[in-house]
This record gives C-alpha cells, structure tokens and sequence, in this order.
C-alpha cells in the first residue's frame, strides 16, 4: 500500500467542477442578454408603432415618427408601413436591438414587430 499517491487529486478535481460552474454560469448570462434584449425590443417595437399611429391620425406622416421614436428608445426602424385610411388603419412597425453578445456565430441584433390602430 502506498501511502500519498493521490495527493492534490481533489485540487484537480475542483479545477473541473469550477470551470464547469464557470461556462454554466457564462451561459446563463448569455441567455438572459438575449432576454433582456427581446424584451427591449418589444418595448420599442410596440411604443413606436403606438407613436406611429397617433401622428398617422393626426395627420402626420407616421414613418417619419416611427423613425425617430424608435431613436428615442434605443432601437432601429428596419421597417414601417400604414395599411388604410385615416378612419380605419394599422401601422406595422419593425425595429431592432443590438444584443450584448461579443460570440461569433449568435446574432448581433434581437427584432421585433408590433401594430397599432385605432380602438373601435
């Protein structure tokens, strides 16, 4: 029997458990950057195309609006288009967000698209 031979195993051990604590742990970061940018996005979606609708009722033009409200909250317009007449019409807006993320192959934007009319 020898005595000492697997000193320092557990230190080796450790090592491994803490790096998988270490890439878990960047993971789940990962992923809620992701979250918190889709929610982001939905936010400034949804605010834009609201914008957007009230200046369309006003008589405005709502692209313009949708532009730079989506500036205000962060986002950018990738596309906006008003179906209808001043009476009954809906305003589609798309805009995105850049993501946190610096890893190549995730995608460096989170979109989303919202609608507004007006309430019958």
């Amino acid at each position: 029997m020898r005595v000492g031979t697997e000193r320092g195993s557990a230190s080796v051990l450790m090592a491994g458990v803490m790096g998988v604590v270490v890439l878990l742990a960047y993971a789940t970061m990962l992923v809620a950057g992701y979250a918190v940018a889709y929610h982001r996005a939905r936010g400034a979606a949804d605010l834009t195309a609201v914008s957007a609708a009230q200046t369309f009722r006003s008589g405005g033009d709502a692209c313009r609006q949708a532009r730079r409200s989506a500036a205000d909250n962060g986002a950018g317009l990738l596309s906006c288009t008003v179906v209808g007449d001043q009476i009954g019409f809906v305003v589609t807006v798309r805009v995105s967000i850049p993501t946190p993320s610096r890893v190549t192959g995730l995608p460096g934007r989170v979109e989303a698209e919202a609608y507004a009319g007006p309430v019958r």
